[in-house]
């Protein structure tokens, strides 16, 4: 289908299009642009053509926007509404993120909360807005999605579509990457998730708990729960193995620490202790593993997105009977990583799960090409069951090609 270059400016028509219905890419500049904002997926998705589909919870949503949140002090961002007859149809967030750009020597902008109808000349339209906006402050590249940064949900779903999503990961109709790509973008690298089932029908091979006991024996490692109560000290405990364990890994920057702080408040009534733990030596922190329960599951019973009256108190109640998650991190500090530390980790993890009555985690995500991570869970038989992609194009004009 002929393709047009769009322009994609504050309250102008699509170019070439006089219908009623003419597509409008616009500004986010209000708190009632913001609601409809965070609004569009439910325009987006409908549930009985997408069953698969986890509504969000609005509240959340806005406080990764929210201009109180700390991660803006190191960003800066503008969101853009796309609307076909004044309904809208689709969104994106053009990002920008200096301490990505200063620690990989990039001129990168990104884009994410990327929703859109299968709609190809909207999605052209919402990408060459990020795009523009992007150029405008001086950067050649345009990549995503990330929402907002890699230490949030990102990539677009390319495999798994008929699964439940995880909490905290995306979930997409399969036209989303063909409606990039229309748009000029490419795939530049994907992340992977592996399930690790629980049940009594999987079993570890005693080999692997050798190993993981020699490791203990060499390391003197020894695991603990965190103390939710005591949550500052532990996120303090927890922010060293963080800070000395963060490995340079393709797209990623760490977590200042008020960002880190403000990350592990928001997780902390949704933990379970015993899979929120810590790994120590001699009294001093070595390691943590962090296992989020699926709230997803959950989610799907609050169809609105909206937290009160009724959505605090399903979440609340439904944590206890949740026997999925997502192991979300794995951190040891470098001085710690030896042979076998983690089979360590993994053994320990899993007779907690089983202990729980855990059924399944899934592993997410994880870098394509990190083979450290990815050997030793396809050594027990384990392969990736979801794909996400992450795509880049050029700004200067990123839908040259498709004039």
């Amino acid at each position: 289908m002929e393709r047009r270059r769009v322009e994609a400016t504050r309250g102008r028509r699509v170019k070439g299009i006089d219908a009623p219905g003419a597509l409008v890419v616009r500004p986010i500049e209000s708190r009632r642009d913001l609601s409809r904002f965070v609004g569009v997926p439910w325009a987006v998705y409908d549930p009985n053509e997408y069953p698969q589909w986890v509504p969000p919870l609005r509240v959340q949503v806005r406080g990764l926007l929210d201009g109180t949140n700390p991660i803006w002090k190191r960003m800066a961002r503008q969101l853009f509404l796309a609307e076909r007859g004044g309904k809208p149809i689709g969104r994106i967030a053009a990002i920008e993120n200096p301490a990505h750009n200063e620690f990989h020597g990039d001129r990168i902008g990104f884009f994410g909360f990327f929703e859109c109808r299968e709609d190809s000349e909207a999605a052209a339209a919402l990408v060459t807005a990020a795009a523009d906006w992007i150029r405008d402050r001086g950067l050649d590249r345009i990549r995503g999605p990330v929402s907002p940064s890699t230490n949030h949900e990102c990539g677009v779903l390319v495999k798994g579509f008929g699964r439940h999503p995880l909490f905290l990961t995306p979930w997409n109709p399969p036209y989303y990457g063909e409606l990039l790509e229309a748009a000029g973008l490419e795939g530049v690298k994907d992340l992977l998730a592996y399930p690790i089932p629980l049940g009594s029908d999987f079993q570890l091979p005693d080999s692997f708990f050798e190993q993981a006991e020699r490791a203990r024996r060499a390391s003197g490692l020894t695991f603990r729960d965190l103390d939710l109560s005591d949550a500052d000290t532990e996120l303090e405990r927890i922010w060293e193995v963080y800070h000395s364990a963060w490995e340079p890994n393709w797209g990623f920057v760490p977590m200042s620490k008020e960002e880190f702080f403000h990350l592990g408040r928001e997780l902390k009534p949704l933990l379970i202790p015993r899979f929120a733990f810590l790994a120590e030596v001699g009294g001093e922190p070595a390691g943590f593993l962090l296992i989020v329960p699926d709230f997803n599951r959950i989610l799907k019973e609050i169809p609105d997105g909206r937290l009160f009256p009724l959505g605090i108190v399903k979440l609340l109640l439904g944590k206890r009977r949740l026997r999925t998650g997502r192991l979300m991190a794995l951190g040891i500090r470098k001085e710690f990583r030896t042979r076998g530390i983690f089979a360590l980790f993994a053994a320990e993890a899993f007779r907690r799960g089983r202990e729980y009555g855990a059924v399944m985690a899934e592993a997410s995500w994880i870098l394509e090409d990190n083979e450290a991570m990815r050997r030793p869970l396809e050594r027990l038989g384990l392969s990736p069951y979801r794909r996400w992609r992450i795509y880049q194009g050029r700004t200067a004009p990123i839908l040259a090609a498709a004039s």
